[in-house]
């Protein structure tokens, strides 16, 4: 036989078929029957005897009905003489669960393809049945664990919501009363007890900062954050971001500028942007001692479009190239000693690239260690 030709395709007989000259058919993985047009079994092989328990002496001259749950069988004979008036490869019962009939009366999933064979007896149909059961496991399974998913996402979500209230509001309390009583509008203070103020508030800010990033880092990976796009002027960002920071800036003695080049609106989500440039801001006036840090703002391409870069710049401590890959990951600390000089989460960059890329736009980084960095946030000038 040419191996390029099917069974449909050459003049044989069953007893070929029974035969040794189609063995790939008697060792086939799945079950194979032979069915003649009267629904009688002509033809087996050694895995329907695996998989239905029978001998295929028992079998061959037996209506196929009995391989069927007794429930199905009135519909199949109508299924089955349907099927020898357009004789076509296909699936059998698309869309519908099959069932199996062990000899031992148990009952098991099964998958069915239908192809019909010509020989020189006439046409018969050959089902390739294949047992399913470790299919349907997996699949209920899987449904039982996506169930049990969406439960821990729901209570996840609840806890945030009031963890987002519960911790915030003590905090926010804490440090505007240590405001008040640093204005000393209740009465003077002693200068150890503005000291110890002093750190009190430093730390409730602290404090808050980590949390609204571990907030802000789980909205983002439930895809909770909601942005809102809009018209907005960068300058305004920028100088918002700017006088914010002044003070941070004033007291470590740096030269912190700005310069916008970009005239007109960029369409974006103002919260988002301004977290971006806050925590990119924030970060070089952190890691620089001396020297300067610098906010650019530009006209751009990006992906062929006209776009925007947000560029932060310092003369800080910089950062070794095999470290910059590092910088993106969410908890990463490049310095992660027991000593370490500078705080945080190892969250911010984390969360300011997922942010630009949400935006549709993208955050980079150069750096020479020693000697300073850049960062620079690329942004789509329209939505």
């Amino acid at each position: 036989m040419d191996p390029s030709q099917t069974l449909g395709e050459v003049a044989f007989s069953l007893a070929d078929l029974a035969g040794t000259r189609f063995p790939l058919l008697e060792y086939a993985p799945d079950a194979t029957i032979l069915v003649d047009a009267e629904g009688k079994i002509r033809l087996v092989n050694a895995q329907t005897e695996r998989l239905f328990g029978y001998y295929r002496e028992e079998l061959i001259g037996r209506p196929i009905e009995m391989l069927i749950p007794a429930r199905y069988r009135g519909r199949h004979v109508g299924e089955r003489k349907g099927y020898y008036g357009d004789p076509h490869v296909r699936p059998m019962g698309i869309g519908m669960e099959l069932n199996g009939l062990r000899k031992n009366g148990s009952e098991f999933p099964v998958e069915i393809s239908l192809s019909p064979v010509s020989t020189r007896e006439g046409t018969f149909v050959s089902a390739s049945v294949r047992d399913s059961t470790e299919r349907k496991t997996l699949e209920r399974q899987l449904r039982e664990l996506n169930a049990a998913l969406e439960g821990a996402n729901r209570a996840k979500d609840s806890f945030l919501a009031s963890m987002s209230h519960e911790l915030r509001t003590p905090l926010n309390a804490i440090i505007g009363f240590t405001g008040t009583l640093l204005m000393q509008l209740p009465g003077p203070l002693t200068a150890e007890q503005e000291r110890q103020l002093e750190i009190v508030q430093s730390s409730a800010r602290h404090l808050l900062s980590l949390i609204n990033d571990i907030l802000d880092l789980a909205k983002i990976e439930s895809g909770k954050v909601e942005l809102t796009f809009e018209p907005i002027s960068a300058k305004d960002v920028v100088d918002a971001v700017s006088s914010s920071l002044a003070a941070l800036a004033a007291e470590k003695q740096l030269e912190f500028t700005t310069h916008v080049t970009v005239d007109g609106e960029i369409t974006t989500d103002r919260r988002a942007l301004t977290q971006i440039l806050l925590n990119l801001t924030n970060n070089a006036l952190k890691y620089t001692e001396c020297g300067s840090v610098r906010i650019d703002v530009r006209a751009t391409s990006y992906n062929e479009k006209p776009a925007v870069a947000f560029s932060v710049s310092d003369t800080g401590i910089g950062i070794k190239p095999d470290d910059q890959e590092r910088l993106f990951k969410a908890f990463e600390q490049l310095d992660r000693s027991n000593t370490r000089r500078y705080e945080g989460t190892g969250l911010g960059l984390y969360l300011c690239r997922n942010l630009a890329q949400l935006l549709g736009g993208e955050l980079m980084v150069t750096s020479e260690f020693g000697k300073g960095s850049t960062f620079t946030f690329t942004l789509p000038r329209a939505r």
